[in-house]
């Protein structure tokens, strides 16, 4: 356990078959909002500094994955063009890469945001500083639909929002965190919730990373050299290769599948959303008869911390839908089928149900 918020064990998260993986890396603020202002250092310069190492280095490393920075200058942009940027790019992962603040010149460690509410009267300050560029903006409100970054009351309109990626922004929270207080041994703030616009306006997992506190004379030292920004940088793209494996092959075992049966009164389900029969049956040996592994696609709708009964509201009223238990998570899912075009073809007609769904790839 990470302190701030419970990581469940061994989370995974599946990619969307036959796309490139996308990472949205967010150096935060630019041009005339320089941040926190330190001793010897900006903030959105370490910020930029730190978010293009980390896209070289993952890009080394990962050259299939397409990187894109939402800036690559020392240039202002509003909270929500950074958040349409990673919409509009169909991003897989948004980072987003700042540097913290404290009047208390102690205060040290490195934390991980995720979108959410739990702890907010802990984390609110958090949340109005860097919320706080909005008011850079003209006309602001309009463009913000109300929403004043300094207003408590503003707040209230995130806990009426679920954050259907909470739980793979929690994975590669975790992964950054361990890498922070294991590998660097610098301090850990844990992995926290807190109500960041452009978070809560990026459909796709999310996270915030604080690197460190510009208000500490030590790490803004470290914070500035070249040194600590590529062990940073490091940390983030480890974290990044921990959740990007995860998240492109889940070889699931079809003996810890439990479909749904249909009942008996229900009408013919059609061919596109028809479960496989691999669905139903024990995996089998290899023999001459089944010599290689099948790949079959299906539909992921959401994931939930408990397994829930087969009239649960949250199926829309499928029969189904079949599971996948990861760690303490169970992974919902529709549509096994061995052909990728069906399974697109469904994702298309269940996007009004379950706006978050996706195809991924299983193996029999």
């Amino acid at each position: 356990m990470i302190s701030g918020v419970f990581i469940p064990p061994q989370i995974a998260t599946v990619q969307a078959a036959s796309k490139p993986f996308v990472v949205v890396i967010d150096a935060g603020h630019g041009g005339t909002d320089p941040g926190a202002i330190g001793a010897i250092s900006q903030e959105k310069d370490l910020n930029l500094s730190v978010s293009l190492e980390l896209g070289r280095q993952i890009k080394s490393a990962y050259p299939e994955v397409s990187v894109l920075y939402t800036r690559e200058t020392d240039i202002f942009i509003p909270l929500q063009k950074r958040a349409d940027f990673v919409n509009k790019n169909n991003a897989d992962l948004f980072i987003c890469v700042h540097t913290n603040s404290s009047p208390v010149p102690a205060a040290k460690g490195a934390e991980t945001f995720v979108l959410g509410t739990d702890r907010l009267d802990k984390n609110l300050d958090v949340a109005m500083r860097e919320n706080a560029v909005i008011k850079l903006e003209k006309d602001y409100q309009t463009a913000y639909h109300g929403f004043d970054p300094n207003s408590i009351d503003s707040y209230i309109m995130f806990e009426l929002m679920q954050n259907q990626y909470l739980d793979q922004s929690l994975n590669y929270a975790s992964y950054v965190q361990q890498g922070f207080s294991g590998t660097l041994k610098r301090g850990d703030r844990g992995v926290r919730q807190a109500a960041f616009w452009v978070l809560l306006k990026s459909a796709c997992p999310s996270v915030l990373v604080e690197m460190g506190f510009i208000s500490n004379p030590e790490e803004e030292r470290f914070l500035a050299s070249q040194n600590g920004q590529k062990q940073i940088a490091k940390v983030m793209c480890d974290a990044f290769g921990s959740f990007y494996k995860r998240a492109t092959d889940v070889k699931v075992d079809t003996a810890r599948v439990v479909e749904k049966p249909a009942p008996a009164a229900e009408k013919p389900v059609p061919a596109a959303e028809k479960p496989s029969p691999a669905q139903t049956t024990a995996p089998s040996t290899t023999t001459e008869d089944n010599p290689v592994q099948q790949t079959l696609y299906a539909v992921q709708i959401f994931a939930s911390h408990e397994k829930l009964e087969d009239n649960d509201p949250r199926f829309c009223g499928r029969t189904d839908c079949g599971y996948i238990r990861i760690g303490e998570w169970y992974k919902y899912y529709c549509g096994v089928t061995p052909n990728s075009d069906e399974a697109f073809q469904l994702q298309k007609q269940l996007k009004n149900k379950f706006p978050g769904c996706f195809v991924i790839k299983v193996k029999k």
